[in-house]
């Protein structure tokens, strides 16, 4: 059996990139809903009908535990999926999100307690960040600032343009007053975009860690499966990689092979 890793679009496989990186031995699925991103402008009902429909096709390609590498999803379907759809239908997989790692991370990193976490409109919205950074600490200040720019401009490719400069200095503006010692980066779209953020941060004076889920969603996974054997022993270690996504575009190759860090191929799906 496999990993699945599901997102709404291209910004899951830099999560995909280092998981793998972690993990090099095991056999993966990732699925990208290009079709349909992004998901953060979206009704609750409609984040979770996509996200149940890429849970079943996940599943049907034989995974075993499936990677939400989308924040949307994590914060607006992971709970009901875990607690009620699979319960019912899937009882002996699992699926897990991006969310209480990136959240862990940034209580052992701050040093003042402040944390500002930046992310679509509709994670945000939910308060799926500043819920789970308070049950860590009661103490901890959080700010949270949509940017529903940033995901569609990742899609396009225009990562270098110097529009996207001015608009991640507005968007990080709104921090400065707040005396943030740590940000989360919370949408994976945009840990493609964290060093250009971090110089940003530097040069409006915001002296801050930035906390890119890739890297510690990777270390949790591999932990995670060190604790449960049970689930660990019933997956493949083949090293086979299978690219899935629904709306098969040069685009998606060409970009995608360099978020991912060597070429790709995939398969054009239909979720509905």
């Amino acid at each position: 059996m496999k990993i699945g890793i599901f997102d709404s679009g291209f910004g899951g496989l830099d999560i995909f990139k280092n998981v793998k990186k972690e993990l090099s031995e095991y056999d993966f699925v990732y699925l990208g809903d290009t079709a349909r991103t992004p998901y953060g402008s979206r009704s609750q009902e409609t984040i979770y009908k996509y996200t149940q429909q890429a849970v079943d096709f996940l599943f049907k390609k034989d995974c075993q535990l499936i990677i939400f590498a989308c924040n949307t999803a994590s914060a607006k379907a992971l709970r009901q999926i875990q607690q009620d759809y699979l319960i019912k239908n899937y009882p002996d997989r699992r699926v897990l999100g991006v969310i209480i790692p990136a959240t862990e991370h940034a209580i052992l990193l701050t040093k003042n307690k402040k944390i500002g976490i930046i992310g679509t409109e509709s994670t945000i919205s939910s308060n799926a960040f500043y819920n789970e950074l308070k049950k860590l600490d009661e103490s901890v200040e959080v700010f949270q600032k949509a940017c529903p720019l940033l995901v569609p401009i990742v899609e396009s490719g225009e990562n270098d343009s110097v529009i996207l400069e001015k608009i991640i200095e507005k968007y990080l503006s709104y921090f400065l007053d707040l005396n943030i010692d740590t940000l989360i980066l919370g949408c994976t779209h945009y840990g493609i975009l964290k060093d250009k953020i971090e110089f940003v941060a530097k040069k409006i004076g915001l002296n801050i860690s930035v906390i890119s889920e890739g890297q510690i969603v990777s270390k949790k996974l591999k932990n995670y499966l060190e604790r449960h054997p049970e689930i660990n022993q019933k997956l493949s270690k083949n090293k086979k990689i299978e690219f899935y996504t629904t709306d098969l575009t040069q685009k998606f190759i060409e970009i995608g092979s360099i978020l991912f860090g060597q070429k790709i191929s995939a398969e054009k799906v239909n979720l509905e």
